[in-house]
């Protein structure tokens, strides 16, 4: 159980009662309600827009290099900018930015859903826009992923970022199911349109929180020096750096596989808008399920040997689905396709937030964001021209492979990161197997 120091490692107690009351535990938390309600609904008009996009660009251009071309500009932004988002969530007020990011957010939806609604948008303006999006995802995501702990604090913060992967994958399974039947009854721009009003809720949310003081870095640094610290930090933290380039090398070789699903769902398995939005929601319900399985632990015991595991998945997952030539069979796979890149990433998200110091957490995981998110874009360009020359199934099996060789050497190295991982752990007052078996062994003695 992820305890603070102050309380101690604990044996177990009525708050970390097992089933339903323990995997919500985090909502006893004013202002996580506030946060979880508002972001659910954002994000269901974030993943249908997110849908309704690449069938759009898919409807004006039938071509899967600029599918491609779209992911890649939508991301690479998060990529060259995520540093500076995790210096401005380090410095600045967290909650400030994230009402900023998610203001800026709205604004840019509403303008697509103008230019699409009025059937004058071209795919450079798709481009422009997916660009600047990608630009304010970079502050955005470094930012939230650090205003967790101060919403729920230490003890509560592995079930947070449980719950909080959960609601995104919970939007994912109803804003793509949403989007299929809206792209095709009435077109995508009212899906731009209601992705924009979405916003709103969470911005409502943010604005009725009561925080205390937050607790920022001094800044007397230069902001290269501040950005500088962070990566230094991550490159002589073993056990860090080794889930950093996990998450990197299958968000580079694998999970572009989505960029190109406008083709599975239209040229191979023949579902047309419709089909994609029932295939990214079969990938929803399992990314969801993983998360949800995140939420029902207790600690931090096991998540390293997890993280390796489920990215080995994925990659069998991918493999098995990119042969399919069945809709219903390509669903069914798409559930541990979505399950286990969950369950990687929410399990690396928590061991790093778990390692991490509270003066180091927005540019650490601004390193993250760099590599789950800002990788993603140039695996999505290489991914969409390598499929116009040998096909979107081989492009995917190729993917797959690559996360399990990279699944199989981490676990590999594993037993010699854990003593280090330990001793983090320590330090952030995050109780571990060991702390635990000793404290049942003076219970029985």
């Amino acid at each position: 159980m992820t305890k603070t120091s102050s309380e101690g490692p604990s044996s177990g107690g009525e708050r970390d009662s097992s089933g339903v009351r323990g995997m919500l535990r985090s909502l006893r938390h004013r202002n996580f309600q506030l946060f979880f309600s508002g972001q659910l609904i954002s994000l269901i008009g974030t993943w249908m827009q997110n849908i309704a996009q690449s069938w759009l660009v898919y409807r004006l251009t039938n071509s899967s290099f600029l599918l491609g071309l779209v992911g890649f500009t939508g991301q690479i932004p998060v990529f060259l900018l995520a540093p500076l988002g995790g210096m401005a969530a380090d410095r600045w007020n967290r909650h400030r930015v994230v009402i900023g990011t998610q203001t800026a957010s709205l604004i840019l939806a509403f303008i697509l859903a103008a230019l699409t609604l009025l059937h004058v948008v071209r795919v450079w303006e798709i481009v422009v826009l997916a660009a600047l999006l990608g630009a304010v995802n970079a502050f955005d995501i470094p930012a939230r992923q650090s205003f967790l702990i101060d919403m729920v604090g230490r003890e509560d913060l592995m079930n947070a970022i449980a719950l909080n992967s959960s609601m995104f994958n919970g939007a994912r399974v109803i804003g793509p199911a949403i989007a299929g039947l809206l792209v095709a009854w009435i077109g995508e721009g009212w899906c731009f349109f209601a992705n924009g009003v979405s916003y709103i809720a969470v911005i409502i949310g943010l604005l009725l929180m009561k925080l205390g003081p937050l607790r920022q870095v001094a800044s007397e640094s230069s902001p290269f020096e501040h950005i500088a610290e962070g990566f230094r930090f991550v490159l002589r933290t073993a056990p860090i750096f080794a889930l950093m380039l996990l998450i990197g090398l299958v968000s580079l070789v694998a999970v572009p596989y989505s960029v190109l699903m406008p083709i599975f769902a239209d040229r191979i398995l023949h579902g047309g808008a419709r089909g994609l939005g029932i295939l990214m929601g079969a990938t929803g319900i399992g990314a969801t399920l993983g998360a949800l399985t995140l939420a029902t632990k207790q600690g931090v015991h096991g998540l390293g040997r997890w993280v390796g595991l489920s990215a080995m998945s994925f990659g069998v997952s991918l493999i098995l689905f990119s042969f399919s030539k069945w809709f219903l069979l390509s669903m069914v796979l798409l559930v541990p396709v979505g399950y286990s890149l969950m369950l990687q990433m929410a399990s690396t998200n928590t061991l790093i937030q778990s390692m991490v110091p509270d003066e180091l957490r927005g540019r650490t995981m601004s390193v993250y964001t760099m590599m789950f998110m800002g990788m993603v874009p140039l695996g999505s360009l290489f991914a969409g021209a390598l499929a116009a020359h040998i096909g979107s199934p081989w492009t995917v099996a190729i993917g797959g492979f690559g996360a399990i060789v990279g699944s199989i050497i981490f676990l590999k190295k594993l037993p010699e990161l854990r003593f280090e991982a330990r001793q983090m752990f320590a330090e952030q007052g995050i109780a571990t197997s060991d702390d635990l078996e000793k404290v049942t062994a003076r219970g029985v003695s």
